[in-house]
């Protein structure tokens, strides 16, 4: 795979058309699974991890449904391409920054992909944009059903599917979506929520996962444990959270816009005049700011601006992604100047045919 011709496109779970996509950035799910005949990844040899990628690389390219995959030798990428793949989501940041022999098989529409020694064997992860988990858990249960024709599963009759992390051990599935919040940021109601589905079992992470920071306003609401409980529960406890987390930003935005419309307005048009006039921008600030403009979209603050194109600015400026398209390595200061150059470039292109509603 090239992955410069990957960085000029969108991935599927970025188009910004699946169910709740004004709120909903897409929904995943990841099995972890690991192979019988092997030990757990972290008392592997470098001779178990290279046997293991041989031996599910082989199974994979045997079979007809996985035929149009491509296959990423992870250990041989520069740091700045394994950077790339993270921000992508196509891989974990675990599986950037691991040892030894490893890769990823990735759909060429980016709908799933499957991670080979990272924290477990083989990681499976299918993504899809909006609120959609049924489909989603539909094409990676086939997906799992066609892996375990070719290879034995380490299984136990009691515990079910064995995991390197307890939290994992069961049906080793991990439900996550990917919210927007931005106006529960703004009335400063996200922490009580937050708090609320603690109470419930439920994760909140970051962008990247587990162990990342909050940026933009999104957030990764997902199960902890997966234990004694079948692959319906786990969907059906996310599934009944998430319109709920839905309802609750909705009701934030419509009080913003009845009690302080002037203040929405000024706070989307500044973040909108920033990032088209900007010469040098951080990633972070750019985050902040895109979210702005995405709710002022969202809410007909700011006409002719497309959430496809808002939502690929998010992952084309950062860092990697901002070199793999320029061609070259970038220190930060090059960077930010760069990332300056291509949100003006995007964001007003057509001559200022962006206009923002009186």
């Amino acid at each position: 795979m090239n992955l410069e011709d990957l960085a000029s496109r969108c991935g599927e779970w970025l188009r910004g058309s699946g169910p709740e996509s004004d709120i909903v950035i897409s929904s995943r799910i990841r099995l972890a699974r690991n192979l019988a005949d092997f030990p757990f990844i972290r008392k592997c040899t470098e001779a178990d991890r290279g046997k293991i990628v041989d031996s599910l690389r082989g199974r994979l390219e045997s079979a007809d449904y996985f035929k149009d995959l491509s296959y990423v030798d992870v250990e041989s990428l520069a740091d700045v391409d394994r950077q790339f793949l993270v921000e992508r989501q196509l891989i974990s940041r675990e599986l950037a920054e691991g040892g030894g022999p490893r890769g990823v098989a990735i759909d060429p529409n980016e709908k799933f992909s499957l991670m080979l020694n990272e924290e477990d064997h083989l990681r499976v992860q299918v993504m899809t944009s909006g609120l959609d988990l049924d489909s989603v858990w539909q094409q990676i249960d086939r997906i799992d059903d066609l892996v375990e024709e070719q290879v034995t599963y380490a299984f136990h009759e009691s515990l079910g599917y064995l995991t390197a992390c307890p939290t994992n051990v069961g049906t080793g599935m991990r439900v996550s979506v990917m919210l927007h919040l931005p106006a529960l940021v703004i009335t400063r109601q996200i922490e009580k929520v937050f708090r609320s589905l603690q109470k419930i079992s439920l994760a909140v992470r970051g962008v990247y996962g587990e162990g990342s920071q909050p940026m933009g306003d999104f957030y990764q609401i997902s199960n902890q444990i997966t234990l004694g409980r079948t692959e319906k529960d786990l969907i059906e406890q996310v599934a009944e959270v998430v319109p709920v987390m839905i309802d609750y930003e909705r009701r934030a935005r419509e009080f913003l816009v009845k009690e302080s419309e002037k203040d929405l307005h000024d706070r989307v048009s500044r973040a909108y005049g920033i990032l088209c006039t900007a010469q040098t921008i951080s990633s972070e600030e750019t985050m902040m700011l895109l979210s702005s403009v995405r709710m002022g979209v969202n809410l007909g603050l700011i006409q002719d601006v497309a959430i496809p194109t808002i939502n690929q600015l998010f992952i084309h400026t950062q860092p990697a992604h901002l070199q793999k398209l320029r061609g070259i390595e970038l220190d930060t200061a090059d960077r930010n100047a760069e990332r300056a150059t291509y949100l003006q470039r995007h964001l007003r292109r057509g001559d200022n045919d962006s206009s923002e509603k009186n």
